[in-house]
């Protein structure tokens, strides 16, 4: 089904594979009669090569400097984005840059804020020259899709589905702050990215979908790390028989494999695509070179993929549905056993009791957003479920198209009747039931959802209240298999239905009628409407000289989602006020870190008030005793005191900055991890002025508790330093040991150094 080769490889011509072998080199020379490029030539074959190349403003390859083409955000990052520019100067978007509102779009929670948000967003929309997308109009990578996406462009959004390789776009999810860069004309700064090759052949049998295809890839790369922080780059003959539709829905899974971007040959289909829209200039043909280098390969054999599932609580979790049909009770007391560790033992988690008669029963089925929500996905599953039923006992389906177009041709055509015959709800555009806002199961219940993640708590349930819910992730064609019969899991593979679909006709007319585009002209007399919840930052100090940091968490999950350092949900709400969503940080993984944290802050605010952090802090007296032992000269005027987590591998999921700004407002300096999960967490740390620090095995010499002392670490990162000396302090003793910190780009030491990005553009 999927094979991952050992080595990178050669493509020539885009249909063969030549393994980077010793033999594969003879063999790549003498198929091209000994005129075959070098290794670093053929790299420049790639198409991510050519279009990173294009974007780049400095003149190093290895050391990119990108501006994007356009930027998109929703209604829980966009405040934050914007307030953080305005504080640093912002004058006027200098590119497109489209607001939209699919998160917060209920308005349910939270009196007034949510509607308070849109109001900002419109009002700064018409005041610096942006594109105001109002609620229930579309999710925001459907309307980037449908209205942004250009064949060669390069895209930069605060969600991290950010995705539209499959049309020829490269785009990039990322934490707010990497958009602030872009609005205030400064770059995106990395290292040249390897890049996959992900080479398909054959065609998916009728029932398979795009999640199908989607969910085996996550299954076969998470876990190894082959695809992280890089390119995935979509080729091979295979390509030709996917509709753009099922292109698009493996295309936004590709997150979950913790790549940097992808980006898709194009061909006809998606010059169609382009067509369909309106927007045929925007078609660009990419292809590889005819000799392109790929540093690690995929080969998929799309005509073997089966319907998927993805057990809670993570989208690798992965098992075609026969297999867990045919080993319900063993992979499920799997399941259940992995879940606590994330959790942490909590609550009585189950899965088992939802076995009768052998079969697993399921209590709800959701079809929605920028994975599910395609015009295709929900063709298929209305084919499935007309003439059917639903049935009257707990079995729920909820289908939610992914814009006011794709809605629109659906009652047109006929299949939102049908769906709704079926006993399925059809709602407007929302992200909600993606993390946690929308659609919450019964206590117990099992979700299975054609959406984008699984983590704990993004169905709704909170567990420090013994409330649990959890997500299973299928194709649209299988959760409507399902529910037509009547919640027992089926794979849409067993019912003999034929999958018509229809002909895809797409009305921009309610776009025309509702959204605001400034067409690029700012308007300066426009006043920017606040509602009392959107807040400014705090004020943050710059790094100190010496820096004393409490570790006031320690987790040790094999991986922590950023949806377990700051919830998803209702918090959403508060998304637009530092202080008071940061009173969530951490409320499901580790109730008590507020309180330590805001505890160690009083050190520092009273530093910065000009006070003694002993008397704000007693226990810190014996510390600081301890280190003038060695070091005479820590005190007044160049010692910073701030708390620090450890989490093995911290922020997989969503780019959300504020799962590192809310640690920065309780007073965090650093984290300390093995490893990052991905670039976007690290870069989130960075920009908010917290020192993202590694530490090798999780044999660890500190605990919770203690109280880690690190000297001149201003003039470490001031000196480009990896290694960093640091002691426990204990006892009244200093315990020497050492922190690593990766590569930082000049930028990103001065990010640090100034104590976070608002301060580093206020020089």
């Amino acid at each position: 089904m999927i094979e991952l080769l050992n080595n990178g490889a050669y493509l020539v011509n885009g249909t063969e594979i030549i393994e980077d072998t010793p033999k594969g080199v003879q063999q790549l020379a003498a198929s091209l009669a000994d005129k075959a490029p070098s290794k670093e030539e053929a790299a420049k074959g790639t198409i991510a090569y050519g279009i990173l190349k294009a974007h780049n403003t400095s003149d190093n390859m290895e050391k990119l400097r990108i501006r994007f083409d356009k930027l998109t955000s929703h209604d829980i990052t966009y405040v934050g984005i914007i307030q953080t520019a305005r504080a640093s100067g912002l004058e006027k978007f200098p590119m497109p840059y489209v607001l939209t509102n699919c998160h917060n779009s209920l308005c349910a929670v939270g009196g007034t804020i949510n509607e308070d948000d849109h109001m900002f967003g419109l009002t700064c929309a018409k005041k610096y020259s942006g594109i105001y997308v109002p609620p229930h109009q579309a999710v925001i990578h459907q309307f980037a899709r449908e209205m942004l996406a250009c064949g060669g462009s390069m895209i930069l959004g605060s969600d991290s589905h950010t995705r539209y390789g499959a049309l020829g776009t490269m785009a990039m999810g990322e934490g707010g702050p990497e958009l602030v860069k872009q609005l205030l004309n400064q770059t995106y700064d990395i290292n040249m990215p390897g890049v996959i090759g992900v080479y398909l052949t054959g065609a998916p049998i009728p029932g398979v979908g795009p999640q199908d295809v989607a969910l085996a890839i996550i299954g076969a790369v998470f876990k190894n790390g082959y695809v992280n922080n890089k390119v995935m780059e979509f080729v091979g003959p295979g390509v030709a028989s996917l509709s753009a539709d099922f292109r698009i829905g493996i295309d936004v899974m590709t997150t979950e494999t913790t790549c940097l971007s992808s980006i898709w040959k194009t061909d006809d289909t998606i010059r169609e695509f382009y067509e369909v829209h309106g927007r045929e200039d925007d078609y660009k043909e990419l292809a590889p070179a005819k000799v392109a280098y790929y540093d690690g390969m995929i080969k998929i054999d799309l005509s073997k993929i089966r319907p998927m599932i993805a057990l809670p609580f993570h989208p690798s979790n992965t098992y075609t549905i026969d297999e867990l049909n045919d080993n319900l009770m063993d992979i499920l007391a799997d399941c259940e056993k992995k879940a606590q560790v994330s959790l942490d033992g909590q609550v009585d988690f189950n899965l088992r009791d939802k076995v009768h008669d052998g079969k697993l029963y399921v209590e709800q089925g959701i079809i929605a957003g920028c994975a599910g929500g395609g015009f295709e996905n929900l063709c298929a599953a209305a084919d499935i479920l007309k003439g059917r039923s639903i049935g009257p006992d707990e079995f729920t389906l909820s289908v939610y198209p992914a814009s006011t177009p794709i809605f629109m041709e659906l009652v047109r055509n006929g299949a939102a009747a049908d769906l709704m015959a079926s006993g399925a709800i059809v709602k407007t555009a929302f992200c909600g039931p993606c993390f946690g806002a929308g659609d919450t199961p019964s206590n117990n219940s099992l979700s299975i959802r054609h959406s984008t993640r699984n983590f704990p708590n993004r169905e709704g349930s909170k567990l420090q209240n013994g409330q649990i819910a959890s997500v299973a992730l299928m194709d649209a064609r299988s959760i409507a298999a399902t529910a037509a019969n009547k919640g027992y899991l089926t794979p849409a593979t067993d019912l003999d239905v034929e999958i018509k679909g229809k002909k895809y006709y797409f009305d921009k007319t309610i776009y025309e009628n509702r959204i605001f585009d400034s067409k690029g002209v700012a308007d300066p007399s426009v006043e920017i409407k606040f509602g009392p919840n959107i807040k400014d930052w705090p004020a943050m100090s710059p790094l100190p000289e010496h820096l004393i940091l409490k570790v006031v968490s320690e987790i040790h999950d094999p991986v922590t989602t950023t949806d377990e350092l700051i919830p998803s949900g209702e918090t959403s709400s508060y998304r637009s006020n530092p202080l008071g969503l940061a009173e969530f940080t951490l409320s499901r993984k580790d109730p008590a870190y507020v309180g330590r944290a805001k505890e160690v802050q009083k050190a520092q605010k009273a530093i910065e008030a000009g006070e003694c952090p002993r008397d704000a802090l007693p226990e810190l007296g014996e510390i600081i005793d301890a280190i003038h032992t060695k070091y005479e000269e820590v005190g007044k005027g160049n010692l910073g005191v701030g708390s620090t987590i450890f989490a093995v591998k911290p922020g997989d999921g969503s780019a959300r900055e504020q799962a590192a700004s809310c640690q920065k407002v309780l007073g965090g300096w650093a984290n300390i991890a093995n490893e990052y999960a991905t670039k976007r967490y690290r870069s989130n740390l960075i920009n908010w002025g917290m020192l993202p620090f590694l530490i090798k095995g999780e044999d660890l010499p500190f605990a919770n508790g203690d109280y880690l002392f690190i000297p001149d670490v201003r003039e470490a990162v001031k000196n480009k330093a990896t290694t960093f000396t640091a002691y426990q302090v204990k006892d009244g003793a200093l315990h020497e040991f050492s922190l690593s910190m990766g590569e930082l780009t000049d930028d990103e030491r001065e990010i640090i150094l100034k104590g976070c990005l608002i301060n580093y553009n206020r020089r």
